[in-house]
């Protein structure tokens, strides 16, 4: 357990020095850096991540979520207890409304079986689909994998699932944070 938690304990002194070492040009800054409703590109497309329509044009984006760009198909994210439109205490209701949540890494890549595997043991669990912003299709096989990475302990009651959740979550990588990466992308 203690070889566990050190190594979790690695990763996120690792994601926070990342976190203030990257630099994103996008919309919507929030002062450090970390923007809202980004415009990702792959290759040579603009997306946006799979999401409610809350920004100032109808830009999508993951509810609570702020990012910076960490690499060419990589990007942290702060992850807030508030919702789309600025619904209050969206994911947690004993967390404090707008309280940071998580820290997320997320890479963007294809879906594949051996894939979804590996960033699974990784602790990427959950995938999240890229919007065209220009005609609001999927692209075709790549996907932003997610790292949930904990920055205190809150109940996990909310979110765009709540069905799905519903737990106790303490600090390092959340391996329960909605795992969809066996289930095949098909876009």
């Amino acid at each position: 357990m203690t070889r566990r938690f050190s190594r979790q304990m690695l990763v996120f002194a690792v994601l926070l020095l990342a976190l203030s070492l990257t630099v994103v040009a996008v919309s919507a800054s929030d002062g450090e850096g970390f923007t809202r409703w980004p415009v990702i590109v792959v290759d040579g497309e603009s997306y946006y991540w799979e999401g409610a329509p809350d920004g100032p044009n109808d830009e999508l984006d993951v509810p609570g979520h702020a990012w910076r760009q960490a690499g060419p198909a990589r990007f942290i994210g702060k992850h807030y207890n508030t919702g789309p439109f600025g619904m209050p205490q969206w994911w947690s209701s004993d967390a404090p409304d707008g309280s940071l949540l998580y820290v997320a890494d997320v890479i963007i890549d294809e879906w594949t079986a051996e894939k979804a595997e590996d960033y699974a043991a990784r602790g990427y669990i959950h995938y999240h689909e890229l919007v065209s912003v220009e005609d609001g299709s999927l692209h075709p096989t790549k996907v932003g994998w997610f790292k949930h990475i904990a920055v205190s302990s809150f109940t996990l009651d909310g979110g765009p699932h709540p069905e799905a959740v519903g737990y106790e979550v303490t600090p390092g990588i959340d391996y329960q944070f909605m795992p969809n990466y066996s289930m095949p992308y098909m876009p």
